[in-house]
């Protein structure tokens, strides 16, 4: 698994159909307020052009990418962290994954209702912070309780962990999202992973334009960007209605039909793109005549650690990895090409896998 992404927004900017594009899933997705009741998911191959030139070298038909989970969370409304709408069941969804994708409408359709009357993508990403601040809130005071009577105790840690929480619910209480929290000490954010909190979660936005903008994109986008610029966060501008018409296709029109439009990659590729530069994750390889399989991992995983992605013994027995380098294999033409260039590594448990690094893991349980 690559890593797992829920889909949020208000209702009808076209969340759902951009999933079902994205993954190619019957989902409803008609036009009014939470016809998403249940998270839908759906488990996508990760496009890797590498891994069928990796095929082709060593000759088999055998081609296992690695893969995003996208979810699919009902369409939440102002009163969410009060149990408006649905919001309770559904920001407990959010909790689960990985990474948020934020879509935002920026397209004006006369036929497709928005619940505020009017696209103003700046007020309706505030809408959804204000929900998952409040909840957020929440959740840290409730925590302050508990810890406050132990702070009193004179332990040091939990004096220390009790004031984590006291900075961070005045963060929140001042409308902030709880991932732009600074702390003095590193190790303060351990105490912050353990509340599982909705806003410090990594986040992209998703610019969700008609036809005509997916390139230029239009003052809905900026206004976009200029939230995202403030916050440091990733936009993409998607059109729903394109990858909605690419997810009928062959790869081959698929090709045809981003030419014609002037794009080089599909919104489902740059949505994975900006997702795995979000998480800091990074691609690896094992490859042979029986199989070529892809691995995603975080950048700066050991080798050990990596080797686990692929069954744990191989984690448990590690005795060392060897290592070759995607453009030294496609350029040299062939694994004895490389070994007899001297360019096969051999690793120890201290390597730090690489994206494109083509292994074989030798162990012993």
């Amino acid at each position: 698994m690559g890593f797992n992404c829920g889909i949020i927004g208000l209702p009808n900017v076209g969340k759902s159909t951009i999933f079902n594009a994205l993954t190619s899933a019957a989902v409803s997705a008609e036009n009014y307020p939470f016809c998403t009741i249940e998270p839908n998911v759906g488990i996508v191959p990760v496009p890797d052009i590498r891994l069928n030139k990796l095929a082709a070298l060593y000759e088999t038909q055998k081609i296992i990418p690695t893969t995003i989970e996208f979810v699919d969370i009902a369409g939440l409304v102002r009163g969410a962290s009060k149990g408006e709408g649905l919001g309770n069941q559904f920001l407990g969804h959010i909790r689960e994954v990985d990474a948020v994708a934020h879509v935002v409408r920026c397209f004006d359709d006369s036929n497709v209702v928005h619940v505020d009357g009017t696209v103003d993508p700046k007020r309706d990403i505030e809408v959804i912070e204000a929900e998952l601040i409040i909840k957020d809130l929440d959740t840290v005071q409730r925590k302050l309780k508990e810890t406050e009577g132990k702070a009193r105790s004179g332990d040091k840690k939990l004096k220390e962990e009790y004031d984590v929480y006291v900075k961070l619910s005045d963060h929140l209480g001042s409308g902030r999202l709880a991932r732009y929290v600074s702390y003095d000490d590193e190790r303060h954010r351990e105490f912050v992973y353990s509340l599982h909190l909705l806003t410090d979660k990594p986040v992209m936005y998703i610019a969700n334009v008609d036809e005509a903008h997916v390139k230029t994109g239009n003052e809905y986008v900026e206004a976009v960007r200029e939230v995202a610029s403030r916050e440091g966060a990733r936009v993409v501008v998607v059109s729903g209605k394109i990858e909605a018409e690419l997810s009928q296709l062959q790869n081959e029109e698929k090709a045809l039909f981003l030419s014609d439009l002037g794009l080089e990659a599909s919104g489902l590729e740059r949505v994975i793109r900006e997702g795995y530069s979000l998480l800091n994750l990074v691609t690896f390889f094992t490859a042979g005549p029986k199989e070529v399989h892809a691995w995603t991992v975080e950048a700066n995983s050991t080798a050990p650690s990596a080797a686990g992605k692929i069954h744990s013994d191989f984690e448990k027995g590690f005795i060392r990895m060897e290592v070759i380098k995607y453009d030294d294999l496609i350029r040299l033409g062939s694994e004895q090409s490389v070994k007899d260039a001297g360019l096969l590594h051999v690793e120890g448990r201290d390597y730090l896998v690489q994206d494109g690094d083509i292994v074989v893991v030798r162990f012993s349980v």
